[in-house]
């Protein structure tokens, strides 16, 4: 699709967004509810704490390939500040949206499956 792969920080802009339609997707999925019930639900999941503590959760469970990538996200240079997050936690919640990213970019949609499975089990009823 790309001949150089996209920098972190915008495979992050990208993987918020899949992460963010992977919880929708279960939301819809596991409940009969209305859309204002849901994206009330949704946003409890895509905030930058949730995420962060979500890749500390997951991150052991990682492939050498996501370590890398999710490494040079972490430490990569953004011109966004944080809100409501301290500079590591968003540094955290970033570089997993990266690896959701790299994931969609390569249409390895399985493997986001199985990561989002992960980051929140009690999506899933699995805690």
């Amino acid at each position: 699709m790309f001949k150089t792969q996209p920098s972190p920080l915008l495979l992050a802009y990208l993987g918020d967004s899949v992460m963010e339609v992977l919880i929708r997707e279960r939301l819809i999925e596991r409940k009969d509810t209305d859309s204002a019930r849901c994206n009330r639900e949704a946003l409890e999941f895509v905030t930058a704490a949730k995420q962060s503590a979500a890749a500390k959760r997951i991150r052991e469970l990682f492939t050498s390939e996501e370590e890398e990538l999710f490494s040079r996200a972490k430490n990569a240079k953004s011109n966004s500040n944080p809100r409501n997050v301290d500079l590591y936690s968003y540094r955290l919640a970033t570089a997993l949206e990266a690896v959701f990213g790299y994931h969609h970019l390569r249409g390895e949609q399985e493997r986001n499956r199985e990561l989002i499975k992960l980051c929140y089990p009690q999506l899933f009823g699995e805690c």
